[in-house]
């Protein structure tokens, strides 16, 4: 396992995401001050696609350089903002969705357990009193 090698390709992801959501946010400002030029880069945005950030970008600087800027900055803003919350944030997440999981799976196992042991997906009752003494204490 190549840590380094994971630790920069998270990066890559998340640039990639912060991109997505600066565009975001910049598509909202622009709603309220130069609706066309919102819907326009919204269809850029579909027609291109920001899977790829950076790519995303370079494309946007081709066409329009001004908001390309803009994103780039809102982006930046962005980062500074979570870059403090995200580590302890991130761990946090992943402790309580394993946990989900876990407990889940459990679920599931404990489940096909019952089930196997009957095939009707059935608990027997717990026996009655008079069927767990033996025949001598009945009185006979």
């Amino acid at each position: 396992m190549d840590l380094r090698q994971i630790a920069k390709d998270t990066a890559k992801t998340l640039s990639s995401y912060l991109t997505y959501q600066a565009m975001r946010t910049v598509a909202a400002q622009l709603d309220e001050t130069d609706p066309p030029r919102a819907h326009w880069l919204r269809q850029f945005a579909n027609q291109v696609g920001v899977q790829d950030g950076e790519a995303f970008l370079r494309s946007l600087f081709r066409e329009r350089q001004e908001l390309a800027f803009r994103i780039l900055t809102v982006r930046e803003h962005i980062a500074e903002e979570i870059a403090e919350v995200l580590p302890e944030m991130l761990r946090s997440t992943i402790q309580q969705a394993n946990i989900e999981q876990r407990r889940q799976q459990l679920e599931r196992m404990t489940q096909v357990s019952v089930e196997a042991n009957h095939p009707d997906g059935s608990i027997d009752p717990a026996p009655s009193r008079s069927e767990s003494r033996p025949d001598s204490e009945h009185g006979d």
